[in-house]
């Protein structure tokens, strides 16, 4: 997916809010109205923080009288019902959520347990988020953001300019040289700096390997000559195979989970691949079986 087409995706995710800028476009006042947090807000004492609480004549949430599924210890505070079944408050909501972020992902699924100790792990939509955790203004700005960046960077081949620092997405995966047009245009001058090392771009180019500057190395090629190998239970045949590959069609580093078949798909490309001779899918799979080793063997 480029980098156009997924601006277009999360614009239409994220409705009515702008994603991928500071600035917001102008939205109708029934619109501007819905956006706004409906919930009451209460003061902690001896706190600046501003506790929010759901507002107990709002018809559009589901009440229920069952602790808060994502904070148990919290019981005097009304408890609404997201789409999975489980109970939670705009707080603990709001907490979740963020926490997701701040590790790097942009799907918010529910923690609570739903039979024993396996998890819900159900997706929540970001406008049910949104609606249930009662995110203020500054907390929807925060959570648009992080998900257009995070989003961006896991389906696009990006990288901050090491200059302006400004997100520059790589469309020749084949090629080092990567320029940036936010400094070509400020400096007046063509900026081009390396994908590997991160420094300006020094040598001759296009290149594949690395460019001229010291210590410019393929640190995914050393990652690879020096993983640990790894079993493939359900594979018959498969005992030692790199833990670590990077997608052929992308480059992507991924693992396998050591579950079910040898083939994977990349998270990125959504290609499917065989973990262990590398080939895609449909050609491996004209040798042999899912479970069984192919006739190849392990790929280095």
């Amino acid at each position: 997916m480029c980098e156009a087409s997924l601006k277009l995706y999360l614009n239409w995710l994220l409705f009515p809010y702008q994603l991928g800028s500071k600035r917001r476009r102008k939205v109708p006042e029934t619109q501007a109205r819905q956006a706004v947090p409906t919930g009451t807000q209460r003061s902690v004492p001896g706190q600046e923080q501003v506790e929010k609480r759901y507002d107990p004549l709002d018809s559009t949430l589901k009440f229920v009288n069952r602790p808060d599924d994502l904070n148990p210890l919290c019981d005097d505070s009304l408890r609404a019902e997201m789409s999975c079944g489980h109970a939670v408050t705009p707080e603990s909501l709001t907490r979740w959520c963020r926490s997701l972020l701040d590790q790097g992902n942009y799907k918010f699924r529910c923690p609570a347990l739903a039979e024993g100790t396996k998890q819900c792990n159900k997706e929540w939509s970001y406008q049910e988020v949104r609606r249930l955790a009662d995110l203020t203004v500054e907390e929807m700005q925060h959570f648009e953001e992080s998900m257009a960046r995070l989003a961006l960077a896991d389906h696009c081949e990006v990288q901050e300019c090491p200059q302006c620092k400004t997100s520059v997405e790589r469309m020749d995966l084949s090629n080092l040289c990567v320029q940036c047009v936010v400094c070509t245009a400020v400096q007046k001058k063509k900026f081009y700096f390396c994908w590997q090392c991160l420094k300006p771009w020094k040598g001759s180019g296009p290149r594949s390997d690395r460019c001229d500057n010291d210590g410019c190395e393929n640190k995914d090629l050393q990652l690879l000559q020096t993983c640990k190998t790894i079993d493939l239970p359900d594979v018959k045949g498969v005992t030692s195979c790199p833990a670590i590959r990077l997608c052929p069609t992308c480059g992507l580093r991924v693992e396998h989970n050591r579950k079910h078949c040898k083939n994977i798909k990349c998270p990125r490309c959504k290609m499917e691949f065989c973990f262990v001779c590398l080939k895609l899918k449909r050609e491996c799979s004209q040798t042999s079986s899912p479970y069984r080793m192919c006739p190849s063997g392990v790929a280095p």
